[in-house]
C-alpha cells in the first residue's frame, strides 16, 4: 500500500510536471521513437506523420505544441532511459511511444509511475497496456492480427498446414507468431514446424532446409524487415516455393530494396494502405503527406499522426493537461475518424480495422481491409 505522504507527493510531483509543460504557452509532448538503430526507419517515418500532424494542428486548448524528441536506439534501455528524460527533465505531459512493442514495454512502466499519459502508434504486444491506467494504443492488437493472419491463409491461401518462423528476441514476433498459431490450429490447420533466430542474424539454412524436409503450405514469419528480406533470399535460393505471410512489421520500403525478387508474392497483415482509406482524415492525410514529403505514407507515420490527433481531442475534451483527465477522456474515445480507420480505445487498446498488402512488381499492393 502507498502511504499518504507517498500520495501526496505523487500528486505534487504531477502538479508540478503539468505547470512546467505549460510554461511559457506552450505544451510539450515526449516523442520515444527509434532514431538510430536497426529500427530507424520506423522512427524517421513515424516523425514525418507527426511533424505533419503538428503543423495541420499546431495549438490545444489556445496554446502551441512542442515536440520534444528522444532517440530510444532501437534499445529497451534505451527506451527506458528516454521516457525518463523527457518526463523528468522536459517535464511533458504526455509521451507518444514508443513504437515496437519491447520498446514500448519497456518505456510502459517509466509513464505509469510518472503518472504520464502514453500513446503507442504501433506496438501490437497485448502486455503493452495489460494493467496500466496510463498507458494506451492506436493500433490493434496480435490477437487480431493473428487471426487476420490465419484466416486469411486458411480461406485465401488455401493453406492446411504452415511452417512458422520466430524471432525469439522480439516481444512482437514471439506474440503474434503464438496468436497465429492458436487461431490457424481453430481452423483446423496444422503447424509442422517452429523455428527460431534473433534480430541481427544474418544466416537462415538451417531453419529453412529443416522447413523443406517439412513441406509445409505456408511459411509464416511475422519478423522485422531485414531479416524477413533475408530469410525470403535464402528461402528462394534453396528452392523453396510456399508463400511467405508476414506482419506489419514487414511494411516498409527497405523490405523490397533488401529482398528484391524473392520477396514478390509476399502478403502481410498490416495497418493502413492509402488505397484502402476509409475515413475523409485519410484521404485529407495522403494528400498533404504525398504533396510534403513527395511518397506514399506508411502504417507508422498514419498510426503517429493518428496517436497525435487522438491524444490533442482528449486533452481539448479535458479541457487541461491534468493527466487524470486526460487519462479519463482517452477512455471515452470513441468512433474517432482516424486516417487509419475509424477506432475506438477498448481497454486502452484501439479496435480498428486491419489491411492485407501483397509485395508485386516490387510494391505494395492493397489486397484487402479485415474490420474487427
Amino acid at each position: 500500500m502507498r502511504t499518504t505522504a507517498g500520495i501526496i507527493g505523487a500528486l505534487v510531483c504531477a502538479l508540478v510536471l503539468a505547470t512546467s509543460a505549460w510554461a511559457g504557452g506552450v505544451i510539450k509532448i515526449g516523442v520515444v521513437f527509434p532514431m538510430t538503430g536497426p529500427a530507424a526507419v520506423y522512427g524517421q517515418n513515424g516523425l514525418k506523420g507527426l511533424k505533419l500532424a503538428v503543423e495541420h494542428r499546431p495549438k490545444v486548448l489556445g496554446k502551441k505544441v512542442e515536440l520534444v524528441v528522444a532517440d530510444n536506439k532501437s534499445d529497451k534501455v534505451e527506451a527506458s532511459n528516454a521516457a525518463n528524460r523527457v518526463i523528468q527533465r522536459d517535464h511533458v505531459v504526455a509521451v507518444i511511444g514508443a513504437l515496437t512493442s519491447s520498446n514500448s514495454l519497456a518505456t510502459a512502466p517509466v509513464c505509469e509511475k510518472a503518472h504520464v499519459p502514453m500513446i503507442s502508434p504501433w506496438a501490437t504486444n497485448p502486455m503493452v497496456t495489460q494493467g496500466r491506467k496510463y498507458v494506451f494504443r492506436v493500433c490493434f492488437i496480435d490477437p487480431f492480427q493473428g487471426k487476420v493472419a490465419a484466416n486469411f491463409a486458411w480461406k485465401k491461401l488455401g493453406a492446411r498446414t504452415a511452417a512458422i518462423m520466430i524471432d525469439i528476441s522480439q516481444d512482437y514476433c514471439v506474440g503474434i507468431a503464438s496468436f497465429f498459431e492458436r487461431a490457424f490450429k481453430a481452423l483446423g490447420g496444422k503447424i509442422l514446424i517452429k523455428t527460431h533466430y534473433n534480430t541481427g542474424d544474418q544466416d537462415f539454412s538451417a531453419q529453412l532446409s529443416a522447413i523443406k524436409a517439412a513441406g509445409p503450405d505456408i511459411i509464416y514469419v511475422p519478423g522485422y524487415f531485414t531479416e524477413d528480406a533475408l530469410i525470403a533470399r535464402q528461402a528462394r535460393e534453396l528452392g523453396l516455393k510456399q508463400v511467405l505471410l508476414s506482419g506489419d512489421a514487414a511494411q516498409a520500403p527497405e523490405l523490397i530494396k533488401i529482398g528484391g525478387k524473392a520477396v514478390e508474392g509476399l502478403y502481410l497483415t498490416t495497418h493502413f494502405d492509402e488505397k484502402g482509406v476509409t475515413t475523409d482524415s485519410g484521404r485529407y492525410f495522403v494528400k498533404a503527406y504525398r504533396a510534403r514529403y513527395s511518397e506514399a505514407p506508411d502504417s507508422v507515420s498514419a498510426l503517429s499522426y493518428d496517436a497525435y490527433n487522438v491524444l490533442l481531442n482528449a486533452i481539448e475534451r479535458a479541457g487541461t493537461t491534468n493527466a487524470e483527465k486526460v487519462v479519463a477522456e482517452l477512455e471515452k474515445t470513441k468512433n474517432f475518424p482516424g486516417v487509419t480507420g475509424v477506432l475506438s480505445l477498448v481497454n486502452h487498446n484501439a479496435i480498428k480495422p486491419a489491411v492485407v498488402l501483397k509485395v508485386e512488381g516490387g510494391k505494395f499492393v492493397y489486397v484487402a481491409t479485415v474490420n474487427p
